[in-house]
């Protein structure tokens, strides 16, 4: 199976633009030790994307590390990695932090994941031709394909997540149906195995899958040794809750809360009724109000329209949207409805609330600078 993988992937890569591969380069990270393929059970190759997530590489890298060896001490035995770019340049992550690769772009049939680590969504260049065809030539060899924080967009971008569900962060949400509208994503979760993609929402959740894969390869004593080490008690499933969007300084880390939240902050336009929110959480109304009160002292009703009327009040600051269309994205059914409930909540207009958000931003611009809701 593997030969036939080989030959694939130099058939794919035979022509006169073809990626420049080195084989011979088939891990050897630190030590120089090549382990012999029969000892080394999980073996993975990652992309860096330009301005990737450090947190969400060397979470991945770290729990391959302390699973691949007795203790830390780091010997590439049980797991082995590969960080590959174009011609082995630097890769710059979002903190300006460079990393130096160990590969050019390796035969993918050399590794049982492939996984690309993504970063800033936006104002980015366009992604290198070579990675391009390097992704496009392992989902046809059968590679499963890993996107972790914004390395499902990347996978959505080529393609390669088509009849898959996709796992993004809550804080990317709307990024992701603003550039993907026929696509829906999961956001209430920390990571999805979906045949042979699997996407993650990024941050700590990155060291659960790591921990999962580590697991389905090596074992689960193995998973739990690696995640002790770095302190982390106990892993998480795929289907623990991401933490939600904070309303106050007290918030419940109960399951059930957050991923109500969270499914209220993925429907404001069209708000869900309490109902159905209670039956997508598997709850009785009755049982919802209770574990809203008790966790974040208001009800469900109250926790929505606080959702709403942030969301709104970000979009007068921020954009140059009418009320009107303002009230219609956020579930009011027209402006007066909104600005009666905004002037509520903030005690003034949402009118004098833009200027003075304009008269900040005309002697702050830099201060002014909001990219979410709750930030």
């Amino acid at each position: 199976m593997l030969e036939g993988r080989r030959s694939q992937w130099h058939a794919t890569e035979s022509g006169t633009d073809a990626i420049s591969i080195c084989l011979e380069a088939v891990i050897a990270p630190v030590t120089g030790l090549v382990p012999p393929r029969s000892a080394t059970k999980l073996r993975v190759g990652f992309l860096l994307m330009h301005n990737f997530t450090l947190m969400a590489f060397s979470s991945f890298v770290e729990v391959l590390r302390l699973a691949a060896d007795e203790g830390d001490r780091s010997r590439p035995i049980g797991c082995t990695w590969q960080v590959m770019t174009p011609g082995r340049r630097p890769a710059r992550s979002s903190c300006g932090v460079e990393v130096h690769p160990t590969a050019d772009l390796t035969d993918p049939s050399c590794f049982d994941y492939v996984v690309v680590v993504g970063g800033l969504l936006h104002g980015m260049p366009p992604m290198p031709a070579a990675i391009e065809r390097y992704l496009r030539c392992a989902a046809e060899l059968g590679i499963p394909l890993v996107g972790v924080c914004t390395g499902s967009f990347v996978l959505c971008r080529l393609g390669l997540m088509n009849g898959r569900k996709c796992c993004v962060s809550w804080y990317h949400y709307r990024d992701f149906l603003d550039e993907f509208p026929s696509l829906v994503p999961v956001a209430d979760q920390l990571f999805m195995i979906d045949r042979d993609r699997i996407t993650c929402s990024g941050g700590a959740g990155v060291a659960d899958l790591a921990a999962r894969l580590v697991a389905d390869h090596l074992g689960d004593a193995v998973a739990r040794k690696a995640l002790n080490i770095l302190l982390i008690d106990r892993p998480r499933v795929a289907e623990s809750a991401q933490p939600a969007p904070r309303l106050a300084e007290d918030v419940s880390d109960n399951a059930r809360v957050s991923r109500g939240l969270l499914l209220m902050e993925q429907n404001l336009a069209e708000p869900l009724a309490i109902a159905a929110l209670a039956g997508a959480l598997n709850v009785s109304v009755r049982q919802l109000e209770r574990l809203f009160v008790n966790n974040l002292g208001a009800t469900p009703q109250e926790s929505y329209l606080t959702l709403r009327l942030r969301h709104g009040r970000w979009m007068l600051a921020n954009t140059t949207l009418s009320a009107g269309r303002i009230a219609v994205d956020v579930g009011f059914a027209d402006g007066s409805h909104f600005g009666r409930a905004f002037r509520a909540r903030f005690g003034e207009t949402p009118a004098a609330f833009r200027r003075k958000a304009r008269d900040t931003r005309r002697r702050l611009p830099e201060a002014a600078e909001e990219s979410r809701i709750f930030d």
